[in-house]
């Protein structure tokens, strides 16, 4: 018999395959563009072909710096084709923060959003990469649109092989050192990704997706942006979250599927279109990237609105966990049951599973887990036990398989579905002169779900204010890291080790 490819194909014929079957089907909607899956695979492949013209090839890595747009779609595609590897950038971060990351990742080019161009330059300033293109004209830069008509549209010859297990996206995420570390997410977890959602979510080829995540988040990308694709489905663009204009895009391009943060659905709560069919024609609504309020979930069945939880990461791609539809009020507070081709288990510190009911570590097994961190063979080792994902997250597990998560990575926490580690916050406040020592919690916020306390000793003899040390922090960290309180106290309660007793700091201003 003739040997067999070892590893899965790749992602990248996913369109070239849709514009075969699909191919005057509508595949997305961004303002005023509407591609067909034959359009996207045409711009996909000038893409791919134009960017190989530059001088990238299989392994290079490319930042891709922008709002939720077309290019962002099409950037992914191309990169699969060639075996590129992604590395979204977080236009929340400051210039410095995306340095570190373009720089850690050792990007060869970027990729940038004429409207964060002055973000962009900044960066560059303090870490140049070889090849710059822009969304738009741009001093310095290859024009986009330019670099794919100086190509052709037939389909690209990558320079090495690309499969399933050649990396696709280089995932930042804020690291408890204070510094972030990327995932790496080979082209498959985006297939077994959507695979899991299909079975567990049903979706439908003529399901409609409207993506408010920033596609700079494994979200924006697997949730469910990826899967529709995969299915020939269509996915509808929203640049940034803004709530009237989300109910807008609903109703005017009969969305039936919506994923979001808590945050958000606390926002869309708060409009009139709330209790005026604003939800009208969506048959799924999914909450994630943070803990969902039980009061929450019973305001939407009030109005008539099934809100439903899941639970990811960005190194499973990201889905680990659904709730489903029958059980979002029997089961509230549950993330859900484990995605379908994923193994959990609930262990203790010595790697022991623990029976129902019983609190521990969640372990995961599947396919749709990242491979490593970038260049962080000791952070990969200390996740991977046994070929088990340890993640950090202390959960149980009921009678019934449903999953509950009872406390987050260490001392995380999650403001507006953004992860922030207090280490590199605190590192930040110790940079300004006068702190002696500084702790940061995080604490329960109507709006945001969580918002930082910044809790500092100050030295002998400094006087300092909540003001200069919120300034202090607006250069240097994205403003959802910057911590909204400072409380300031002669000193820190601290174990017999020393360690600083984070608890007992949220047991009191809580």
């Amino acid at each position: 018999m003739p040997e067999r490819e070892a590893s899965l194909p790749g992602i990248g014929p996913w369109l070239s395959r849709r514009q075969q079957r699909t191919g005057p089907k509508e595949a997305l909607v961004d303002g005023e563009v509407r591609l067909t899956y034959a359009d996207l695979n045409s711009r996909v492949n000038r893409l791919a072909r134009g960017l190989q013209l530059l001088g990238l090839r299989h392994g290079d890595r490319i930042a891709m710096l922008s709002y939720n747009r077309h290019q962002f779609v099409e950037v992914i595609f191309a990169a699969a084709k060639l075996g590129l590897i992604l590395v979204p950038l977080n236009w929340r971060l400051s210039p410095d923060e995306l340095a570190f990351i373009i720089g850690d990742a050792g990007a060869a080019g970027l990729i940038f959003d004429a409207d964060l161009g002055n973000l962009a330059r900044a960066t560059l300033a303090k870490r140049p990469v070889e090849h710059v293109v822009s969304l738009a004209p741009e001093t310095g830069a290859r024009e986009y649109e330019a670099l794919l008509a100086g190509a052709e549209d037939a389909e690209p010859t990558p320079d090495a092989g690309v499969g399933g297990d050649t990396p696709h996206i280089l995932m930042y995420t804020a690291g408890t050192t204070g510094r972030p570390k990327g995932a790496v997410l080979p082209q498959a977890t985006a297939f077994w990704n959507s695979v899991n959602l299909l079975i567990d979510l049903g979706f439908q080829a003529d399901d409609r997706n409207l993506v408010v995540l920033p596609m700079f988040h494994i979200g924006g990308i697997g949730l469910f942006t990826l899967p529709m694709l995969h299915l020939g489905a269509t996915v509808v663009i929203q640049r940034t979250f803004d709530a009237a204009e989300t109910f807008r895009l609903i109703r005017d391009e009969k969305v039936t599927l919506f994923f979001g943060v808590p945050a958000v659905f606390q926002m869309l709560a708060g409009r009139p279109e709330f209790t005026a069919g604003g939800f009208d024609g969506v048959r799924l609504l999914m909450s994630g990237g943070a803990p969902l309020p039980i009061s929450l979930v019973e305001a939407y069945d009030r109005a008539g609105w099934v809100l439903r939880q899941g639970f990811g990461m960005s190194e499973a791609a990201p889905s680990i966990a659904t709730l489903e539809g029958d059980l979002y009020l029997t089961k509230a507070g549950s993330v859900g049951r484990i995605c379908f081709h994923l193994e959990a288990r609930v262990v203790d510190d010595q790697g022991r599973e623990l029976p129902p009911g019983e609190a521990g570590e969640l372990a995961l097994l599947g396919p749709n887990l990242f491979s490593g961190y970038w260049n962080r063979p000791e952070a990969t080792a200390e996740s991977f036990r046994d070929g088990w994902f340890h993640t950090g997250d202390v959960a149980r597990l009921d009678e019934d398989g449903c999953l509950y998560i009872v406390d987050r990575k260490k001392d995380m926490f999650i403001s507006g579905g953004e992860n922030v580690y207090p280490a590199e916050v605190e590192q930040a406040i110790h940079e300004l002169a006068g702190v002696a020592e500084a702790a940061v919690i995080g604490l329960p916020d109507e709006k945001w779900g969580e918002v930082g306390l910044a809790v500092v000793v100050p030295e002998p003899g400094h006087g300092l204010a909540e003001a200069e040390i919120i300034d202090h922090l607006k250069g240097r960290l994205a403003r959802f890291k910057v911590p909204k309180r400072v409380a300031f106290v002669p000193d820190l309660p601290r174990n017999a080790a020393g360690k600083v007793l984070k608890r007992e700091l949220r047991r009191e201003y809580s």
